[in-house]
């Protein structure tokens, strides 16, 4: 068993990614070499300790109760972009994914999150997502149509703009109150977007709890505009559900398309846009600066 471990850690040591493994109580026992060079924390400072200071986003373990979704290959290979804290102190951008970890019975043992830096990647970054049909569906459709709109403002410059939404308590609605509540106040907020929305503008589901806009606001002042004005009309999708009035507030990034940086690059700036929103409290539309 020991010359098991001692093989599996050299694997993991010569990783060109950075792997971290938590235990069940989501300590950290792993910290590799690649780990250390993308954050600057030594194992020393990381090992052993439960979400060290700045890099608690990067090392949250999974939700248990959607452990599940997270072992599922799938959704081990999605993607996430989480911002952590460099031990200089600067800012982090990290695409992640993380996996369950099971003993031979099944049982629930610790999490493996396997990170770089966001630039290193030009694929999408998703909003999270179970691996339900009609979301995969979504994704798949409103990917296609982002990329065809970023090939026409590419060859024709036709402005495009993003707008990445994410439903603010949604997460603790769907605790509280279950999934069928929180599924119906999501679909009362995309009749609500939607209605919102530029002539020429699209929606699509991007996540469980999360969506995607792409427009064509000339400008990106008019497009961080047109995001708070929807964050406002979020608002009044309130109702009833067996005598609870339930509501919800969004968080939106707002980053409009350059010339200078691929599709991949800009989804990324309005998804960080969007957690700068969920940062400052939710119900906001921050604007992505220029890279």
């Amino acid at each position: 068993m020991a010359d098991r471990c001692e093989l599996m850690e050299a694997a993991l040591e010569g990783f060109a990614e950075g792997v971290a493994l938590l235990d069940r109580e989501g300590r950290v026992v792993f910290w590799n070499h690649a780990a250390e060079k993308v954050t600057g924390f030594p194992g020393i400072d990381v090992v052993s300790r439960v979400s060290p200071f700045g890099l608690q986003q990067l090392l949250a373990p999974s939700d248990p109760e959607r452990a599940d979704e997270a072992s599922s290959p799938a959704r081990a290979q999605r993607q996430l972009l989480v911002h952590a804290q460099h031990h200089s102190g600067l800012e982090l951008p990290l695409m992640i994914r993380r996996a369950m970890l099971r003993d031979g019975l099944g049982e629930r043992i610790g999490v493996a999150i396997v990170f770089h830096f966001a630039e290193s990647i030009d694929t999408l970054p998703h909003g999270e997502s179970c691996e339900e049909a009609d979301i995969e569906a979504a994704q798949a459709e409103i990917e296609e149509q982002a990329r065809a709109a970023f090939e026409e403002f590419l060859k024709h410059d036709a402005p495009l703009g993003l707008l990445w939404i994410r439903l603010d308590q949604a997460h603790e609605l769907r605790k509280t109150h279950g999934a069928k509540a929180c599924e119906t106040m999501i679909e009362r907020i995309e009749r609500t977007l939607t209605n919102g929305l530029r002539p020429s503008e699209e929606m699509g589901r991007w996540g469980d709890d999360e969506f995607l806009v792409l427009s064509h606001e000339p400008t990106a002042e008019r497009l961080a505009a047109h995001g708070q004005s929807l964050a406002g009309l979020a608002r009044t999708s309130d109702f009833r559900w067996w005598g609870d009035k339930l509501s919800l507030t969004v968080s939106i990034g707002a980053a409009l398309a350059l010339k200078t940086e691929t599709l991949a690059e800009l989804f990324k700036r309005a998804q960080a846009a969007m957690m700068a929103s969920v940062h400052a409290g939710g119900n906001h539309a921050t604007l992505a600066p220029e890279k």
